[in-house]
């Protein structure tokens, strides 16, 4: 009879703690969850690259992670575009776009005031993401702190800028400079 006390009391727990782990997980750890697969998804697609203070010096401000980019693009015959600031500061960042908005940016490349997000900005490769990874990147772009730094430009192609530019230069220009 011993035994069997046991094995019940046994049993007992192993359906208590099955009840436990096959719960669904409540909605704090499903944001959680979205936040930590936004986090991977921004990383894997290099978005610190251009959107993050000093990476292109080989140095990146982690203290302005995703802030924006002091260094510029430059495409000819169109100017010079930064990497914004994607962090929720409601002067400089998309502190006033919804979750619904960085989606649509990132998906169709329209800024929510009907602008298109410049040239080189990768969309048209984001738009194959799916809602569910578009919705989780918006979620942790919305978690991070706020970052106040209102990045420089953009600049027309006969205006001046005041950063650092890079430049993309068409295969044409390759050509008759190596003449």
């Amino acid at each position: 009879m011993r035994h069997l006390a046991y094995y019940g009391a046994a049993s007992a727990a192993l359906m208590v703690a099955g009840f436990l782990f096959s719960q669904p997980p409540n909605a704090a750890s499903a944001a959680e969850s979205q936040v930590e697969r936004g986090k991977y998804l921004v990383t894997f697609g290099g978005c610190m690259d251009c959107h993050t203070s000093g990476y292109f010096f080989g140095k990146p401000d982690m203290a302005r992670f995703l802030g924006g980019s002091e260094v510029g693009f430059e495409i000819p015959g169109l100017g010079i575009f930064h990497g914004r600031n994607l962090t929720p500061d409601k002067e400089t960042g998309l502190g006033t776009w919804s979750k619904e908005q960085i989606v649509t940016a990132i998906q169709t490349g329209i800024r929510p005031d009907g602008r298109e997000l410049a040239p080189i900005m990768p969309w048209r490769a984001f738009a194959n993401l799916t809602k569910q990874d578009a919705e989780a990147i918006a979620t942790f772009l919305q978690s991070l702190p706020p970052v106040k730094n209102k990045v420089p430009g953009p600049f027309g192609p006969s205006e001046k800028p005041t950063s650092f530019v890079m430049k993309v230069v068409p295969p044409d220009s390759l050509t008759a400079s190596a003449k």
